[in-house]
């Protein structure tokens, strides 16, 4: 069933260009049914103990395809299931408000062809990502991960390129390049795991024979930094990080899951098995090796928000808070202490909550009025409540505003820096202060835009805005009633990452 979660997907995807439907409405519903049967799957396994290990193909060398639900596997694949569902809901409405006449035509049974078949390679891509990504979540050892990682950019450059215009060509092409040569890096701590490793399987506390190690261990923290560095680039850490504005050109149920939980979760859970169940957290503290990444990644929380600021397109701005806040996913990393992989797999799933909730409102007011850029917001909440209400929860949230589950995650990770008692994790704190300073500028800047318009502003050019219909109001909704639970008691969660960090 571990595979059959990976495999169904694939599989269900890759039938939608081939089968005759009727109109779309039908395809939506094939493809909706797809991804909650696979979540539903996916969930059974989670809530089942003692799921045991599956092997696909085993290669010489003791090397193997291999798939496992671990403490750590059930974080990141029951974030990818519960998430899918509400954004492939999300992205029927969002599809048909930029198709222009062809949704009222598929309405009359009337099908525009180039339309349809847009739409049909659309959501097989769509679809195969999330096989893809579950893949990564359920990998048991770094080749089985290290080769769905590379799948993972070989089935989403189709959908940053969606549209097929100049820039979304240049986008995805940048996005390509950016992640194979990070990948190559990565490659070089996959060798060097094989070489020096006493078993390719992810094992809490890392897998180094010391005895194949000896007088090498400069070499291997170099190697980390360099593995760091490649599965970094789609986690979108400095200066590896411009594909990641720039590939908000796509749709923006594709820029959505870019951000919140494909590509760049699976960057910072990449580094999360590389640094504590590959290398070891004992190996790699207070080495250059750690105060080198750390330090990258606290000049990125801080050089995300100031970007955000200064940015004035919407979907750009919200791309360049995913950079920082992903790095405050790493920074938990970096701090090499079971209380910071705690912090960290907290905020991987806050941010994924709060992170996807305001790029779909985002995308919200983009397919219903057109508007790209802050400065055209004017007024627009009075004609959109729903929409820029929901966005003004989710931007207090990144903030960190207490309630809300922004506060709990960034709670942990300036405590576990805290507790180390390291000057340069107490520089981590302060880069979280000016973070959350910098976002309360560039989220809330938005809100009174949208909420207080000038005095002298004609609101006769909001006259036909309205809020969107249920398919996206829905999810924003769920993302905005998990927010508010998460915020108020999240102590089963915390519980269950602590027993994960203490396995």
């Amino acid at each position: 069933m571990i595979f059959v979660s990976v495999l169904f997907p694939l599989i269900s995807g890759a039938l939608i260009p081939l089968i005759r439907w009727k109109n779309n409405r039908f395809m939506h519903i094939y493809t909706e049914l797809a991804v909650l049967i696979n979540a539903i799957v996916v969930w059974s396994l989670i809530l089942t103990p003692g799921v045991e290990q599956f092997t696909l193909v085993t290669f010489p060398g003791e090397l193997s395809i291999a798939f496992r639900m671990d403490g750590l596997s059930m974080v990141f694949s029951g974030l990818i299931s519960a998430l899918w569902p509400l954004a492939t809901l999300y992205a029927f409405e969002y599809m048909e408000s930029h198709a222009g006449g062809a949704s009222q035509n598929a309405a009359d049974g009337i099908l525009d062809s180039s339309h349809e078949r847009g739409d049909r390679v659309f959501f097989m891509f769509y679809t195969m990502t999330y096989g893809v990504t579950l893949g990564i979540a359920l990998a048991a050892n770094i080749l089985t991960l290290y080769f769905f990682y590379e799948l993972l950019t070989i089935v989403t450059v189709p959908l940053v390129m969606h549209t097929l215009t100049r820039k979304a060509i240049l986008a995805a092409r940048k996005y390509m390049y950016y992640s194979l040569g990070g990948a190559a890096f990565a490659f070089l701590g996959m060798i060097f795991i094989i070489t020096y490793g006493s078993t390719i399987d992810f094992k809490l506390g890392g897998v180094l024979d010391m005895a194949k190690v000896g007088d090498r261990s400069g070499t291997l923290l170099l190697i980390y930094v360099f593995a760091f560095m490649g599965f970094g680039v789609k986690a979108a850490v400095c200066p590896f990080n411009s594909w990641l504005p720039d590939a908000g050109v796509a749709p923006t149920p594709v820029t959505a899951l870019l951000h919140a939980v494909a590509v760049v979760k699976s960057g910072a859970f990449a580094i999360i098995r590389l640094t504590y169940y590959l290398f070891g957290a004992d190996f790699i503290r207070g080495t250059w090796a750690q105060y080198t990444t750390m330090s990258i990644v606290i000049f990125t929380i801080v050089y995300g928000c100031a970007r955000a600021v200064k940015e004035t397109h919407i979907k750009r701005r919200l791309a360049y808070s995913t950079i920082s806040n992903l790095s405050y996913i790493l920074f938990g990393v970096t701090l090499m202490t079971p209380a910071g992989l705690v912090a960290a797999l907290s905020h991987m799933v806050m941010h994924a909550v709060m992170k996807i909730c305001s790029f779909f409102c985002a995308g919200t007011i983009l397919s219903k009025t057109g508007r790209e850029y802050v400065y055209e917001l004017d007024g627009m909440g009075l004609k959109m409540p729903q929409t820029f209400g929901i966005f003004t929860v989710s931007g207090l949230a990144l903030m960190g505003v207490p309630g809300l589950c922004g506060f709990v995650s960034k709670w942990n990770l300036a405590t576990a820096a805290a507790y180390t008692g390291e000057p340069l994790a107490y520089a981590g704190i302060a880069a979280l202060l000016i973070s959350a300073i910098l976002t309360a500028i560039y989220m809330m800047t938005i809100v009174m835009r949208a909420f207080f318009p000038k005095a002298d502003y004609d609101m006769r050019v909001n006259a036909h805005i309205k809020d969107p219909g249920w398919r996206m109001l829905l999810p924003l909704y769920i993302f905005v009633i998990a927010m508010i639970v998460f915020g108020i008691n999240s102590s089963y969660l915390m519980e269950f990452l602590y027993s994960i960090a203490m396995q």
